[in-house]
């Protein structure tokens, strides 16, 4: 593990959460158009606290994806000072908490914070670790022609290219092809 378990979970929805637009998604389509859509992904991530399952939710959590979609890019510097400004917005607090099957880790809101903020403040505190440990490079695009996925690359040697293994696969085919022309 290159990172804390509550670290690499946060990145990881991050990166889930921006892959649900249009250019990134597996489908082409975007893949956070409803709240059933925004259930699964909370779901699937084991996302804790307050969820109201509103259309006001909801935008407000489709606006984070795409503020946090542009945090992923930012170089070093400008990613701290867009931390801190995250932080100084929410008003970070952090705390030690334990919860449902996760030992003790960091929240830095609390559980009945509106969803976006929490998704927000918890992608901060991540990202503190990331630029503390000077490792913003893990945080990357897919190499894939026409994949625009983010991901995590949490390889031993920061050497993975791709976000899938099918993108991988599906580049060195299209490799493989042209050179046997």
């Amino acid at each position: 593990m290159f990172f804390t378990h509550d670290t690499e979970a946060a990145l990881g929805f991050v990166a889930a959460l921006a892959d649900t637009t249009p250019e990134a998604s597996d489908s082409g389509d975007d893949e956070l158009a409803t709240q059933a859509q925004l259930t699964a992904l909370l779901d699937a991530w084991k996302y804790s606290g307050r969820r109201d399952g509103g259309d006001v939710e909801l935008d407000e959590v489709r606006e984070v994806r795409t503020r946090l979609r542009e945090l992923w890019l930012l170089d070093r510097d400008d990613a701290a000072d867009a931390v801190n400004e995250l932080l100084a917005e929410a008003r970070a607090l952090p705390r030690l908490v334990r919860h449902d099957d996760i030992d003790w880790h960091i929240h830095a809101t609390e559980p009945d914070a509106p969803l976006a903020r929490r998704i927000l403040v918890e992608a901060a505190m991540a990202l503190v670790d990331v630029i503390r440990a000077d490792q913003m490079d893990r945080l990357r695009v897919c190499d894939a022609d026409d994949c625009e996925s983010l991901y995590v690359d949490l390889s031993k040697n920061a050497s993975r290219r791709f976000c899938t293994t099918r993108c991988g696969n599906r580049m060195a085919v299209r490799a493989y092809r042209a050179r046997a022309v």
